[in-house]
């Protein structure tokens, strides 16, 4: 996608002609099996796909504007073995950063900018974004298509910012990074509990945002905290689901199976972080803390609840987010008891209003506070909120045993 981008300078095109693609693949390889180099061949087939697109005169009078004409004849006589040599070469990571940085830019609507970004560079589907930033997915769709747009029509340059420039798009960029990685770990659809290869391949765009940065000059807490938070998170992977496909919740999880090499790698980039951040950067920071304090801890009944729960309630405000409340109370729970939880669950459903898991943890603590009625009465609505096979398994599970 991002070599597409580079080369054509128009996201519509890129992204249609990708698709094709990938169509053609599902058609071909199964019969004529899978080529060597199967990137190379998926952009070889893009590409002519899109040339096609532009030799029509319909589209050529809508597109030919953007485009150079000598770039498109030179195009034309690339070779896929040099388009392998670029799939396979250092330039591409760059291309992914000037795809991400492009989808950061300020031209660009504010509440696009992310979730452009989730779309172009990582893939995530339109209603996957559209659960995560809780819009309907038509009103996502819409924000996508005038982001693309803005693109075509103002000409926004595919290259990679300098100073000030580059450092005014990190926090939006770290935030479309993150929330890849959020979606990895809370596919909201589907029977898959673990997306790891989403969320390996956000940590690999982290990992190139960081050595950009380091490149310039700059010193980018807020990129390293989240690729701390990140590889402190990752490193359960392998515990998260059991032998049957169900998930495991973090109590159950078999601690010897989480991967100590990414906790270190974790825990040292939290050490290497300046004191005194603020705004995203702390936010960041905070969350990396609390996965810290549980990737560290050898047992359950080991880990300081009271210490997360402070953390998260510093969290709560920075951030004034509803969700982080939720993750408060879940650990004040667990320090002082289901009661003082659920008295911080008061008010979360008019800003949570159609989220399963606040009904699911109030259930669970209503369930330890001995209410069973009310908690079958929880657990009965978070089942029908849920869409995710995975947690409506457990969610099921866990109102039989009441």
């Amino acid at each position: 996608m991002a070599l597409l981008v580079a080369r054509f300078r128009d996201v519509d095109l890129a992204e249609d002609g990708l698709a094709d693609a990938f169509e053609a693949a599902t058609r071909t390889w199964p019969a004529d099996g899978v080529p060597s180099n199967p990137a190379a061949w998926l952009l070889t087939s893009a590409r002519r796909r899109v040339l096609d697109r532009l030799r029509s005169a319909d589209v050529a009078r809508r597109k030919m504007p953007l485009l150079v004409v000598d770039h498109l004849r030179h195009e034309q006589t690339v070779h896929t073995a040099e388009l392998e040599e670029q799939v396979i070469g250092e330039e591409v990571g760059d291309d992914e950063l000037r795809l991400l940085l492009l989808a950061c830019h300020p031209a660009l609507a504010p509440e696009s900018q992310a979730a452009l970004a989730l779309r172009l560079v990582l893939g995530v589907p339109t209603a996957e974004i559209a659960r995560l930033f809780l819009v309907p997915e038509p009103t996502m769709a819409a924000r996508l298509t005038r982001a693309k747009k803005k693109i075509a029509t103002a000409g926004l340059p595919f290259t990679l910012p300098d100073g000030d420039a580059l450092a005014a798009r990190v926090d939006v960029a770290t935030q479309a990074i993150y929330l890849s990685f959020t979606a990895g770990y809370a596919p909201g659809f589907g029977d898959a509990v673990v997306r790891a290869d989403l969320a390996g391949e956000a940590i690999r765009l982290a990992r190139l945002l960081a050595g950009l940065l380091q490149r310039r000059g700059a010193a980018a807490p807020s990129v390293r905290a989240l690729l701390a938070l990140m590889l402190l998170q990752h490193s359960r992977r392998d515990a998260r689901v059991d032998a049957a496909g169900d998930l495991v919740l973090l109590a159950d999880q078999d601690r010897s199976r989480w991967r100590t090499d990414e906790i270190e790698e974790g825990v040292a980039l939290l050490a290497s972080l300046p004191s005194g951040l603020a705004g995203r950067a702390e936010e960041l920071r905070l969350q990396a803390v609390i996965a810290a304090r549980h990737a560290t801890s050898p047992h359950p009944d080991a880990t300081d609840w009271g210490a997360i729960a402070g953390d998260y309630a510093r969290l709560e405000r920075i951030t004034g987010s509803p969700v982080v409340r939720l993750n408060r109370a879940v650990a004040v729970a667990e320090a002082d008891g289901p009661h003082a939880g659920l008295a911080l669950l008061e008010r979360l459903d008019e800003l949570l209003p159609a989220s399963h898991r606040l009904p699911a943890v109030r259930g669970e603590l209503l369930a330890r506070a001995g209410d069973v009625e009310a908690a079958r009465a929880a657990f009965a609505l978070a089942i029908e909120r849920c869409r995710h096979e995975a947690e409506l398994a457990h969610l099921r599970r866990r109102l039989a045993s009441l």
